[in-house]
């Protein structure tokens, strides 16, 4: 697929642009929950991760490892959170897939048992359930 004109992710400025490869390149989310926290973004222009080639999962998943790396040289970081939003149902607001690297630190949330099951209110801490 080419770019989508007004697809925030389609064209990055260079600047933004932190690490890259063949088909795929890092930057800054611009909205980020916790200080590092880094978007993994194919080149080509599609919206699920279902839609992704062999190669292109290989290749975004290689730079999500170089990511970590760059954080973990930048800051101190204890554990990560790394998701996609895939389709509106799950709160995917750009139809670009990306995927989210956000760095955790101890304390940085009261009780972190459970880390994505809390997507859904009330659902992350099973042992209650």
């Amino acid at each position: 697929m080419s770019p989508e004109p007004k697809c925030p992710f389609c064209k990055p400025a260079a600047a933004d642009i932190l690490l890259q490869n063949s088909m795929a390149y890092v930057r800054e989310d611009k909205h980020p929950v916790t200080e590092g926290h880094l978007l993994i973004i194919p080149m080509r222009h599609f919206a699920s991760y279902f839609e992704t080639t062999i190669e292109e999962k290989g290749k975004l998943w290689s730079l999500v490892e170089h990511a970590k790396k760059l954080l973990d040289n930048k800051y101190k970081i204890d554990g990560f959170n790394i998701g996609i939003n895939d389709g509106a149902a799950a709160g995917q607001t750009i139809n670009h897939l990306h995927i989210h690297l956000i760095p955790r630190r101890k304390g940085d949330v009261e009780n972190p048992r459970g880390g994505v099951r809390h997507v859904i209110p009330g659902k992350g801490d099973y042992e209650k359930s």
